[in-house]
């Protein structure tokens, strides 16, 4: 899918970054904000690094005319989600069930979930 290759924009910004940690290395030991802030920094930093190929280059999706915002996707499962933790509805949910469900779902969309059952059930149907 193209936009998840690391661009020179993200390389540029984990080099910015890098930057402001040197400067913020030299004033830390004088400022208790600046150690705080260089923590934060450098914790984002190792976050880009260790995530830059999940990370999509929007402005490449674009170009290309694909999708940039799940908004409305989020939007819609917020409201299902809150609906059913809502007492009047018939059908409510606890958060132990919610974290089992989205589990399971996960679980059938990673094509995990047929071996999770033979795991519990040698019995269950065979490998296809």
């Amino acid at each position: 899918m193209s936009g998840h290759a690391p661009s020179e924009c993200l390389a540029f910004q984990i080099r910015n970054t890098s930057g402001l940690i040197m400067d913020l290395s030299l004033i830390q030991a004088h400022s208790a904000s600046a150690e705080k802030i260089a923590a934060g920094v450098t914790e984002f930093e190792t976050y880009i690094r260790n995530n830059c190929e999940f990370i999509p280059n929007f402005g490449e999706r674009r170009r290309q005319g694909e999708t940039i915002s799940t908004a409305f996707v989020e939007s819609t499962i917020n409201q299902v989600v809150s609906r059913r933790f809502v007492k009047k509805q018939q059908m409510e949910w606890t958060l132990r069930g919610a974290h089992l469900l989205l589990q399971t779902r996960t679980k059938l969309l990673n094509n995990e979930l047929d071996d999770t059952f033979r795991n519990w059930y040698p019995q269950f149907r065979a490998a296809a």
